[in-house]
């Protein structure tokens, strides 16, 4: 089976608290790879609560962002109208790389019906696209693991390329 991640594609890193043009330019591309995938669909959603100024993450990004509930957490709407045309499933992760998803799909790899590959677009490239796809391939280190460059963007034009280069060097295909 080919799966696709569709990595928080959320309102607050489209045109929201940590928006980028960038970011708003992919929307239709991403909506038309999940309605075109020949395989399984799997969102994230980056989600964290009141007190996240708290945590570690809240003060090295001290942005109000992707709040349990808000506006900005909810995925942008016309990838969410491809993601309920699918019958996507949606994991919520508090952390940039997810355990859940990569245990969710290492549960989905089996003999009778193996993961072939695992394909990722989404938001940030330099954060949670790069900690997703390389902790994806620690789970499944047999599985080709591919980002569709034009599918992403990152905080800046320069740490997305970045991003990409180390997916590369890490045996991540980006196409």
């Amino acid at each position: 089976m080919k799966i696709l991640v569709v990595v928080d594609m959320q309102n607050d890193f489209i045109d929201g608290a940590l928006g980028t043009g960038e970011a708003v330019r992919i929307v239709p591309g991403a909506a038309e790879q999940i309605r075109n995938f020949a395989g399984k669909v799997i969102a994230t959603r980056d989600t964290h609560g009141e007190n996240y100024m708290d945590t570690q993450e809240g003060k090295k990004l001290p942005v109000m962002h992707c709040v349990k509930g808000t506006g900005g957490w909810e995925i942008r709407s016309e990838i969410d109208a491809a993601l309920e045309e699918r019958g996507a499933a949606r994991i919520d992760k508090p952390t940039f790389g997810s355990v859940e998803l990569g245990s969710y799909i290492k549960g989905l790899d089996r003999a009778e019906d193996p993961v072939e590959e695992i394909t990722l677009i989404g938001l940030c490239t330099d954060i949670c696209v790069i900690s997703n796809a390389l902790l994806l391939k620690a789970y499944l280190p047999e599985v080709p693991v591919k980002v569709i460059a034009s599918c992403c963007a990152g905080v800046t034009p320069q740490s997305h390329a970045q991003a990409l280069e180390a997916m590369k060097m890490c045996q991540i295909e980006v196409v």
